[in-house]
């Protein structure tokens, strides 16, 4: 199970930590929601903790080293390895108790619904 984190933090800037994995992520929006797609292959839904607070979310989790046996030597290493975490902030504040996140042939999908507050409004004009 993904761990969903509403602990209050100090706000962020969009950022990727300082790490030599690099995790893409697509965000798209509607008038309800963000959704995010982060690729993370190899890794499972219990290895991934995620974080919504205000308008950012971090997503941290970690890819395994790759073992060798020991009459193996590394000519090329290009798969992820080692702890990650990215930090997105989105236009518009998040509901995070609506949160859901899901991972499927190592796509992690979160939905968050936009905060109420953050919802566009219609307005009817009276007429005097």
């Amino acid at each position: 199970m993904m761990t969903l984190y509403l602990n209050p933090r100090t706000r962020r800037f969009s950022q990727v930590r300082n790490t030599n994995v690099h995790v893409p992520v697509d965000v798209s929006a509607n008038g309800e929601e963000y959704v995010l797609r982060a690729y993370l292959p190899g890794l499972k839904a219990e290895d991934v903790q995620i974080e919504v607070l205000e308008n950012t979310i971090t997503i941290q989790g970690e890819f395994a080293n790759q073992v060798l046996d020991e009459n193996e030597q590394v000519l090329l290493s290009e798969l992820p390895s080692g702890r990650f975490e990215r930090t997105l902030r989105l236009p518009s504040d998040l509901d995070a108790e609506r949160a859901q996140a899901e991972m499927h042939d190592g796509v992690l999908t979160l939905h968050v619904a936009k905060a109420e507050h953050a919802k566009s409004k219609k307005i009817a004009v009276l007429a005097k």
